[in-house]
Parts: structure tokens; C-alpha cells; sequence
């Protein structure tokens, strides 16, 4: 099945559409959207990525997201991830935007967070475990093997923004 993107340019800014298989392998930039998910207590969602993923295979990470459609922003691709991948509505909130060099590829990445305040049904084909963790466990966390290189780089962003309010906080290479 082919998921189209579109390609954009170092400033993000939108040059054509591309199959997103091929924007990988070609290293083409493209945008991700993200969610950072918080429950009423703050605890943060970490999840394990299944066994059978096509990228990241049991891959730890904070955020969930995925590639934005054609036509969307950031924001709207993060609530469609959200309920895809969560079944949750929600309304995530714009945290940081940066170009990550990525493992596979390089792409703009959208960090988002939202407040979940009801039950969560994880899509089984993107999530295989989930925790609620605080905010040190999260942190002790991320420095593991398991951990989502990608993710690790954003955490370390999303973690600085929240610690000085300026560093991370716009659109950084």
C-alpha cells in the first residue's frame, strides 16, 4: 500500500509529494508528527514497539506519531496518530519542530503533547506494551539500549524546553 508524503525542503516547506518508502530510501525530507501523552496524575505513556514493526522492532518510546498526510499540519496529523494509534480524541497541544537526522531518514519532526483523560485501547500493530511513568523514570529510561534513537533526540529537546523555555523551543537543524 502506498502512503504518500509530502517532500519538503530544509526550511519545511512543501516541494512535492512522494511515496514515503521512497522518501526514506531517497533520505528525503519529510514531517512526522508526534504526541508526548500525559494522564490526569502527569505520568507519562511509554510504549514498546511490536516485534514486528517495520521500523524501530521493539523500540521504547514517548511518543507516538507517524508520518503527516498530504495536506495536513502537524497538529491535525498528531490528533489522527493519537486515535489511530491510542483510540483516543484529543486535541494535541504544539510543544517543538525540528529537523532530526532520524536512524532511517531524515525528517521535520513535530512534538505535540495532550492530556488523556479517559481509557486507552492501543492499536495491537503499534503498540505491544504501555506504562504510565513519571517524569525521573521516564528520564532514567531513555538512556537504555531499547530506547528510540529518534526519540531519545527529542527527549532531550522536549526535556530542555521544559527545563529553560528557550533552547528547543523552535525550528532547529
Amino acid at each position: 500500500m502506498t502512503e504518500l508524503v509530502e517532500r519538503v525542503d530544509g526550511g519545511d516547506r512543501v516541494i512535492g509529494l512522494a511515496d514515503r518508502g521512497e522518501a526514506i530510501r531517497r533520505r528525503w525530507l519529510h514531517r512526522i508528527a508526534t504526541v508526548v501523552c500525559r494522564d490526569t496524575r502527569g505520568r507519562i505513556l511509554v510504549h514498546r514497539r511490536p516485534p514486528d514493526a517495520d521500523r524501530f522492532p521493539n523500540g521504547v518510546n514517548f511518543m507516538l506519531g507517524g508520518a503527516s498526510e498530504p495536506g495536513e499540519t502537524y497538529e491535525e496529523a498528531a490528533a489522527r496518530e493519537l486515535t489511530e494509534e491510542l483510540g483516543v480524541r484529543a486535541r494535541p497541544r504544539f510543544v517543538l519542530k525540528f529537523l532530526c537526522a532520524g536512524v532511517i531518514s531524515p525528517y521535520w519532526l513535530g512534538l505535540h503533547e495532550a492530556v488523556v483523560t479517559g481509557p486507552v485501547a492501543p492499536d495491537p500493530d503499534e503498540v505491544a506494551w504501555y506504562d504510565w511513568l513519571t517524569e525521573p523514570q521516564l528520564a532514567e529510561l531513555v538512556e537504555d539500549e531499547a530506547f528510540v534513537p529518534d526519540a531519545r533526540e527529542a527527549y532531550h529537546r522536549w526535556a530542555a524546553l521544559r527545563r529553560d523555555g528557550s533552547a528547543a523551543a523552535g525550528p532547529v537543524g
